[in-house]
């Protein structure tokens, strides 16, 4: 009921450590920055196992209408974090009230930033985050599946994601003496054409590529010939390479339609996620660890890869890890909508599944994994 943006989360790091400190569950915010990272059985450092949830929101409205919904106008938990951080907080909680019976370190990891154009699990993993783990699971609310159920794979889960903003600069004049002025919003509308044409002709139809300019921002009035203009976009790609080919193309051609307008242009870089990647052993034993608490007709495969963008990619690139799938439909109750939707909810039976799955993950593995890489993928 109250989310929070980007690493603004003073209200959810505050509910955190007043339920951390409550159990006496030691944690540090050492890492990164609005994170917060609880540690169970902190001297059994032979092995240790990481869980992470994401804590932070969306800035978009909620539909009305939902006693427990958004207070907060603008913002909601239409990605489900909020049930990811109570899924996490419920496992650390658990854990630490067994932790006699644990026999490995388990470091629960509560990650700002993973909705923002900085990546939150970026900066936790540059300031060390990894150093000190071994393995790293996760999962993610989806309403591709009905409650009860899980989903999961091995290898390439997502996409690279990967978010710029194009700046056009010309030059303002009065509309009725426009040919004094270089016309930025002309250039801007020009440089999309060209850019969706490119999309459409240029790249190869095998290729799983999504382009789209989600806002356009420029000028101040109706009569001033605008001298600034700004794209705002993603791309998203199933290779770096690919990645790397069309963010090329897009530089070229954008500068060739300022040139030619007599204007400039800029390209800024403000968000990459790289492709999560399923460690296939860790994903094997998240399987095994699924079947014991939901029974094997309850753990699917996962139905595709997508073009999503997940910034648990950062700590899978560390280190060998895997991120789950967690049921949330409901159809008979209504709840079918999908992530980033302004009616998104989760049949809150989901909850239990993901603490029991996670808790069920430590005991099985607190002798460690054999056969695990010392370091994860990069794909």
């Amino acid at each position: 009921m109250y989310p929070e943006v980007g690493f603004d989360l003073d209200r959810t790091l505050a509910l955190l450590r007043r339920e951390l400190d409550a159990v006496g569950i030691p944690y540090t915010e050492q890492f990164g920055r609005s994170s917060l990272v609880a540690t169970v059985n902190p001297e059994k450092t032979h092995f240790t196992i990481g869980i992470r949830a994401d804590i932070d929101a969306l800035p978009m409205q909620e539909a009305a209408g939902r006693e427990y919904g958004s207070l907060i106008d603008g913002k909601m938990h239409a990605c489900g974090h909020d049930a990811h951080t109570a899924i996490a907080l419920a496992t650390v909680r658990r854990l630490y009230e067994m932790r006699d019976r644990i026999s490995c370190r388990v470091k629960v990891i509560f990650q700002a930033a993973e909705e923002y154009s900085t990546s939150g699990a970026k900066w936790m993993v540059e300031d060390g985050l990894m150093e000190g783990i071994d393995c790293v699971v996760a999962l993610h609310c989806d309403s591709s599946y009905d409650v009860g159920s899980v989903a999961l794979a091995p290898a390439e889960q997502n996409a690279v994601s990967h978010g710029f903003r194009l700046h056009f600069f010309g030059r303002c004049a009065h509309v009725a003496s426009q040919h004094k002025g270089v016309d930025a919003i002309m250039m801007a509308v020009r440089a999309y054409t060209s850019l969706e044409m490119m999309i459409a002709k240029e790249i190869d139809g095998r290729e799983s590529v999504v382009f789209n300019i989600g806002a356009i921002h420029g000028g101040v009035t109706n009569n001033i010939v605008s001298d600034s203009c700004e794209l705002f976009g993603t791309l998203r790609t199933h290779t770096a390479a690919t990645d790397e080919m069309i963010i090329g193309r897009i530089k070229a051609i954008c500068e060739a339609t300022a040139l030619s307008a007599g204007g400039s242009f800029t390209f800024e870089e403000v968000k990459y996620y790289p492709v999560v990647y399923n460690d296939p052993t860790v994903t094997a034993r998240l399987r095994e660890a699924a079947v014991q608490t939901l029974g094997e007709n309850q753990v699917l495969p996962k139905k595709s890869r997508s073009m999503g963008g997940e910034d648990f990619s950062y700590m899978t690139q560390q280190k060998p890890g895997a991120m789950l799938r967690l049921g949330i439909r409901n159809a008979a109750c209504g709840i079918t909508a999908g992530i980033h939707e302004s009616n998104f909810d989760i049949d809150e039976h989901a909850l239990g599944v993901g603490v029991d799955l996670f808790v069920q993950f430590v005991l099985d593995n607190m002798q460690g994994i054999a056969g695990l890489p010392a370091v994860g993928h990069t794909v």
